[in-house]
């Protein structure tokens, strides 16, 4: 469980610096960038200490990544701008949970006890109270369902990667080759990031080749993007994903995804001192309520 708070304060710093990031590089750019730093920090470890790409697990892994690292992340991009973030937060936040337990039900017939269930739902209607649309707040012109079909298209690559890693520790565990511990973590977040690796790589390709950049668009500067670029590479897909991995290594996709879908709320009292945004009553009581849900998933334990 602390494992699974520790992934949302990375996953919640992560955004913070990437949110600065795109301000300096193409968003496709920084993403393929930060990935590649991150695969050759976990697989240094991977392949000198740990078991590289080895392991019967390998392949739901690669999987994995490629659905919720690449698809996923393509999706949740194209959701942005027609639906909004906080509608994009909202609906693949609450949304993944759901998709993640009847999966593993189904698949793995593994289903979180009625308390933990309970405990998650509390978490997601705090997720959704905070971030919400205020009342009367302009919605999308236009692109409202295309923007719906993505973001539910991203929620659902987002459980089935979770869902995939699960499937994945148990086949090596069937096969005596138990992936466990922060070691077992950064060894399993490294061979899924190959595949979301592919899959930008993919992207960034088609968008060379297809795309043309426009007479307005803005050059990159990489000077300032690098020392953000490494803090997000390390709170994202280096550390926090590690995390996030060791946290699905132990804890069903139910309770760890509910939890995991709290990054916004953390993101929010860190914007408020670090970038001077504002906190209104409504986001501090879906917060609570949030972390009333995770104190009682924790003392479920």
């Amino acid at each position: 469980m602390f494992v699974a708070l520790l992934t949302t304060v990375l996953f919640a710093l992560s955004a913070l610096s990437g949110r600065r990031l795109a301000n300096h590089v193409p968003g496709s750019q920084a993403n393929l960038v930060r990935l590649l730093l991150a695969a050759a920090m976990l697989g240094s470890y991977a392949h000198l200490c740990g078991f590289g790409i080895a392991g019967p697990g390998f392949a739901l892994l690669f999987i994995s990544g490629c659905i919720g690292f690449g698809i996923g992340d393509l999706a949740l991009f194209q959701a942005y701008p027609r639906i909004g973030s906080r509608r994009t937060m909202v609906l693949v936040q609450c949304v993944a949970a759901p998709i993640a337990v009847v999966t593993e039900w189904v698949w793995l017939d593994a289903v979180p006890g009625l308390w933990q269930l309970f405990c998650g739902a509390v978490i997601l209607t705090g997720v959704c109270v905070a971030l919400l649309p205020k009342q009367g707040q302009a919605g999308p012109a236009a692109g409202l369902l295309a923007g719906t079909l993505f973001g539910l298209l991203a929620a659902a690559c987002q459980a089935w990667g979770a869902v995939l890693s699960r499937k994945a520790y148990a086949l090596s565990a069937a096969h005596d080759f138990a992936i466990s511990g922060i070691g077992g973590g950064v060894n399993a977040a490294y061979q899924r990031l190959l595949g979301g690796l592919l899959v930008s790589a993919i992207f960034v390709l088609y968008l060379r080749l297809v795309r043309r950049p426009g007479p307005l668009a803005r050059p990159a500067n990489w000077r300032r993007a690098w020392p953000l670029l490494v803090a997000n590479c390390l709170a994202g897909p280096a550390l926090g994903v590690t995390c996030y991995q060791w946290a699905l290594s132990t804890t069903p996709t139910g309770i760890v995804l509910p939890i995991v879908a709290t990054t916004p709320l953390v993101v929010m009292p860190l914007a408020h001192y670090l970038e001077g945004d504002r906190i209104t009553t409504r986001t501090l009581l879906g917060g609570l309520l949030a972390v009333a849900g995770v104190v009682g998933l924790t003392l479920a334990r």
